[in-house]
């Protein structure tokens, strides 16, 4: 089997990508980093934001699944109840969690400042993988001010790979990261963007399945020596969903179901000790906090959201893929190095052709 491994990754199935092939082609949706790159510590910050209003005051529908739940995160318990999203969302390392669910506190406060006092509690949201192999993570490296710091850098233009919350996580032995992707469809005769966010940090190397080729086989055989391949899948990772479809929260969830789809074709099995969360929203509209009633938009039904289904699932896909083809590789606590895809595999096929070449 022989794979060159070009600059980007194969486009994954039928659907046409958006314009950047980003998160951020769906309207209003914005990415920031705040990465920790010093000796031992390697981890960091990333943050999307669906609008650029306060989102305490102007929520969109949201709503997530737990596809298995070796994780620690919070927030999910209101979401789910109430299905809508306050703040930013925040991803990091499993230590940080706390750190950034004060920070996200702190931050509605400033921006209205009877939080808890005459209006209600905010509830923060924050998602983790555990970085730990390259990164020092007893070190609680995280700040507020990194949290911040991410939320200023916010863009729609945004870096991918070993960045911000993705600095020091893995990937089928491999560096993994931060990955992205979009996707164009057409439902109920309206044109409608599908955007992903990954923080991948999941897998085994032979697992490893790009584009329905398992090239992690020939890899892993390669590394033979290496018993970490035979370890037990432990890893995570954290798939956002955003959409401008007119979605309510419940169909929001069944989008974010599909995500699994999508993390299957790459090769994983969603071990005993891996936290898959997956979580949906629209920006289709938003939702007063300080309304007595709701006008929503005319809502898809439930029966044109097929497209939208194989968006979520291609979209995913791409994104870890570009995850692993966007990350470098990087040396961190106790000297572990994770090595960057195209630097493990120099000689991996032409994906971009569909197929591996004998």
């Amino acid at each position: 089997m022989s794979i060159d491994c070009g600059d980007t990754a194969p486009h994954i199935g039928t659907l046409a990508s958006g314009a950047t092939g980003t998160i951020a082609d769906v309207s209003g949706v914005r990415v920031g980093h705040c990465t920790l790159d010093a000796g031992d510590v390697q981890t960091g910050v990333t943050v999307l934001l669906p609008h650029a209003g306060d989102l305490f005051r102007e929520k969109v529908p949201a709503s997530a699944c737990v596809i298995n739940g070796f994780g620690k995160s919070i927030g999910l318990m209101q979401l789910e109840a109430l299905g809508v999203l306050e703040t930013p969302v925040a991803l990091s390392n499993t230590f940080a969690v706390g750190t950034l669910a004060q920070a996200q506190v702190r931050a509605a406060v400033a921006a209205n400042p009877q939080i808890g006092r005459g209006l209600p509690t905010v509830n923060p949201l924050v998602f983790e993988c555990n970085d730990g192999y390259l990164n020092d993570i007893q070190a609680l490296a995280v700040q507020e001010e990194h949290y911040l710091a991410a939320c200023a850098a916010a863009s729609a233009d945004f870096a991918r790979g070993s960045v911000g919350a993705g600095r020091g996580m893995s990937s089928f032995d491999l560096k993994g990261g931060i990955g992205t992707a979009s996707r164009v469809v057409q439902a109920a005769g309206m044109q409608y963007t599908v955007g992903a966010l990954v923080l991948a940090n999941f897998g085994r190397l032979p697992m490893l399945t790009i584009d329905g080729v398992p090239v992690g086989r020939e890899l892993a055989a390669r590394a033979a020596s290496n018993h970490a391949t035979q370890e037990p899948e432990k890893g995570s990772i954290i798939m956002l969903i955003a959409t401008d479809a007119p979605l309510d929260a419940r169909q929001l969830r069944r989008v974010a179901l599909r995500t699994a789809a999508g993390l299957a074709r790459t090769g994983s099995v969603y071990g005993h000790g891996s936290g898959d969360i997956a979580m949906a929203f629209s920006t289709a509209y938003t939702l007063a906090h300080d309304a007595s009633t709701h006008a929503l938009p005319p809502l898809l039904a439930d029966s044109q959201l097929d497209p939208l289904f194989q968006a979520g699932a291609d979209c995913v896909e791409q994104a870890i893929l570009d995850a692993l083809w966007s990350a470098r590789t990087v040396q961190g606590r106790d000297g572990h190095v994770r090595l960057a895809l195209r630097e493990a595999a120099p000689d991996l096929a032409d994906l971009r052709s569909g197929g591996v070449h004998a």
